[in-house]
This record gives C-alpha cells, sequence and structure tokens, in this order.
C-alpha cells in the first residue's frame, strides 16, 4: 500500500500520541495534521499545541477545538433521550465521544485534502473500532491508520527508547508504569488496566478523581429541580443554562454527593470481558430526572417500547454504531417519543444516591381524579374492571381446560 501524503491524528498531547505523531512522520514520511478535541476533560490543552509545534507541526496545522456544547448537544442529549444504558448499567460515556472525534477528523481531512486519519486506540479494545466504522461511514474513501496494530513498539521499554530516540519529552512520571489507564470527558472518567485487572480485588480509592466516597460525602441531603423541554434538560433550579453548562453543573453537584460510581465486568464488542471503573455523576442525576419526567408524560404503550428498544440503541453506541441507518432509524422514533416530555423533576441527592422525589408538567398524563382513593365523582366506574378481566382470563382458562383434559 502506498504511503499516505498527509493524516491527520486524533492527538491528545501525551506520550503515547506525540510517539505515534513521530512514528507517522518517521515511518510514512508524511505531513501530520493534528487534532485535539476539548470534550471537557478537564485538562489544559495549550501543552498539547506546544508538544506538536516541538515535533515540527506547523502552527496552520495544529487544530484544538473546544467541542463541548456540541458533544452534549448533538451526542449526549439525544442518547439520554432514550435512557441508554449497555448491559442496563453502563452510561456510555467513552462510546458516546468516539462518533464526534471521528467526524472532525474526516472534516479536517477533508479541509486539508488529506488522504487518511490516524488514532492511538489500541488493537484490543473497542475504541478502534468505533473510531474507524464511524470514520468508513462519513467517507467510506477515507485511510485509517492504527499504529498499534502495525509498529513493533510492542512494550513500555521500546515506547521510551523511540521517545528517546527521537527527542520526545517524557514526564517523570511516565518513566514508571502508571497504576491504571484513564479517559475523560464531560459525561465520565473511564479508569481502566494495571491495579484494576483483577475483578475480584475492589478498586483503590485513588482511582475515582470525580466522586467524593459516599460515606464521606455531606451528611446532609441536597435537592434540586432540572427542567425539561422534550426530552432535554433546560435548566436546573429555574437558571436556564446550555447543555455543557448542565452536564458541568450536575457534575459538580453529583461528585460533591458522591453519586454516579460504578464498577463493571463488560463484554467488549472484540470478545473479551473486561473490568473499568467509571465515574457519571451528572449522567447520573439526569437519567434518574429523565424518568422522572418521563413517569408522568409518557404514554405506557409508547413508554415500554422506548424501553424495549432501549438495549439495541445501547448496543449500537457501545460498538461504534452511531452513524448506522438503524441508529438513526431508532433515534427518530425515540425523538418522536418526547415531543410531550417537558416538566422540572425535583431530586434528592444523598450519599452516592439520586432519587426522584416530586415531578410536575402542563403535559402531564397522571390524573388524580382517576387514582384517588376518596370519591372519584364518577371519573372511572370500577365495574368496567369486571369484563375487562375476564376477557383476558379467557386464553389462560382455555389453556388451563384443555391441559387439565389433555396431559403432556
Amino acid at each position: 500500500m502506498t504511503a499516505p501524503k498527509k493524516v491527520v491524528l486524533a492527538y491528545s498531547g501525551g506520550l503515547d500520541t506525540s510517539i505515534i505523531l513521530k512514528w507517522l512522520q518517521t515511518e510514512y514520511g508524511c505531513e501530520v495534521i493534528t487534532f485535539t478535541a476539548d470534550l471537557g476533560q478537564g485538562e489544559e490543552l495549550d501543552p498539547a499545541r506546544k508538544k506538536a509545534e516541538l515535533l515540527g507541526i506547523k502552527p496552520e496545522n495544529i487544530h484544538i477545538e473546544d467541542v463541548r456544547e456540541e458533544f452534549v448537544r448533538d451526542f449526549v442529549f439525544p442518547m439520554f433521550r432514550a435512557n441508554a444504558l449497555y448491559e442496563g448499567l453502563y452510561l456510555l460515556g467513552t462510546s458516546i465521544a468516539r462518533p464526534l472525534i471521528s467526524k472532525r477528523l474526516v472534516e479536517i481531512a477533508h479541509e486539508h485534502g488529506a488522504d487518511a486519519v490516524a488514532h492511538g486506540a489500541t488493537g484490543k479494545g473497542n475504541d478502534q473500532v468505533r473510531f474507524e466504522l464511524s470514520a468508513y461511514a462519513l467517507d467510506p474513501s477515507i485511510r485509517v491508520i492504527a499504529p498499534w496494530r502495525e509498529w513493533d513498539l510492542s512494550s513500555r521499554t521500546k515506547l521510551l527508547e523511540f521517545a528517546e530516540q527521537n527527542q520526545i519529552p517524557i514526564a517523570k512520571d511516565k518513566r514508571g508504569e502508571a497504576p491504571f489507564s484513564v479517559d475523560a470527558n464531560l459525561l465520565h472518567t473511564s479508569s481502566e488496566g494495571k491495579v484494576l485487572e483483577n475483578p475480584g480485588e475492589e478498586a483503590p480509592d485513588y482511582v475515582y478523581q470525580r466522586t467524593v466516597h459516599p460515606e464521606d460525602a455531606p451528611d446532609e441531603p441536597e435537592f434540586l429541580e432540572i427542567t425539561f423541554e422534550r426530552g432535554d434538560a433546560v435548566a436546573i433550579n429555574g437558571a436556564a443554562m446550555s447543555p455543557a453548562t448542565i452536564l458541568t453543573k450536575l457534575n459538580e453537584l453529583g461528585g460533591k454527593h458522591g453519586v454516579g460510581r460504578l464498577d463493571l465486568v463488560e463484554n467488549r464488542f472484540v470478545g473479551m470481558k473486561s473490568r473499568g471503573v467509571y465515574e457519571t455523576p451528572g449522567g447520573t442525576i439526569l437519567l434518574e430526572a429523565h424518568r422522572g419526567i418521563e413517569q408522568i408524560t409518557l404514554d405506557s404503550g409508547a413508554g415500554h417500547l422506548k424501553d424495549s428498544i432501549m438495549p439495541r440503541y445501547a448496543e449500537l453506541i457501545y460498538n461504534g454504531f452511531w452513524f448506522s441507518p438503524e441508529r438513526e432509524m431508532l433515534q427518530a422514533l425515540i425523538d418522536k417519543s418526547q415531543e410531550h416530555v417537558t416538566g422540572t423533576v425535583r431530586v434528592k441527592l444523598y450519599k452516592g444516591s439520586v432519587r426522584t422525589v416530586a415531578r410536575w408538567s402542563d403535559h402531564s398524563l397522571y390524573s388524580e381524579a382517576h387514582v384517588t382513593f376518596e370519591e372519584d365523582a364518577g371519573a372511572y366506574d370500577q365495574k368496567d374492571a369486571a369484563g375487562f378481566i375476564r376477557l383476558n382470563a379467557l386464553r389462560l382458562k382455555l389453556l388451563a381446560t384443555r391441559n387439565a383434559r389433555v396431559k403432556p
């Protein structure tokens, strides 16, 4: 295969992607363009610019972009309209960030006339699949380079030797093995590897970075109100905020109360099981509140159908199929269900938990007149239930009669 002329690299500024940058230059002799996304990971990104310049990247070829609002508005919020949970627990914080990064890689490649994009995901994980499926869905002719599947830098020692040979700065804390690896964005932190690889051992407290230990959280509960419009959060305690600002605020509140910790052994798309420790404080609050407002605004038939397709929708995102037609079809159904999911939910944060305690809406389907234990003024005729039960019991009675007559 011929060498690429221009490659757009998903670049964090860290040691691994700096080595990849230099490897692309030396292996292919190509021009490298870097893209660094501010997804709310909480790190200073200016060092990425300086590191790229140090490695010979022209200033006009360095792209550092704040995509937090786009991330929450166009990716996180649509996913939360579905109440998506992978394997019933995981809020998909890493999974949902990858299609946005791939989208920008492809767009920047088009802007620069680049013929390839590159990423730093390893050959064992899910991210390689997510990056590449998204890239091919957006540009079927794009070439994707995955150095971890190509090079012979198979150990930490070899990586450090390559860095030293090519004058790539190595931070002192990178000389030894990191105790675990971290991926972070505005929705969550994900920690895995090293001290976390044995699922029979409890994760050390130092793994958690975004939440206090629930036992150390405030002894007094905190209440907050989240307002929704058509399934998306738009205000906290009556103050209108942008999508990214809402998630940032919920992260702060949830982290203070130890909300959103998850220790999970999950099934990777590539076939193996892996153990991850996740912190999703704001997302956990948002999920609880969204389900709270749906309880009074969503019809039972619509809600049950939506819940039945959720596992498939979540699996599509986890496996990297955000830009697939089936995900878009399910999204259209989900978005249709949210037309009246408008109102306010009050939640209680306390010692690692978040619970809905009240909800109200002008779009509510809840009728006190029908459910009251007091006189209902004719809103509901209880005699109607007899015929309803007889009709639903008919097939059960026929089955029981047949089974009593004919023994298997």
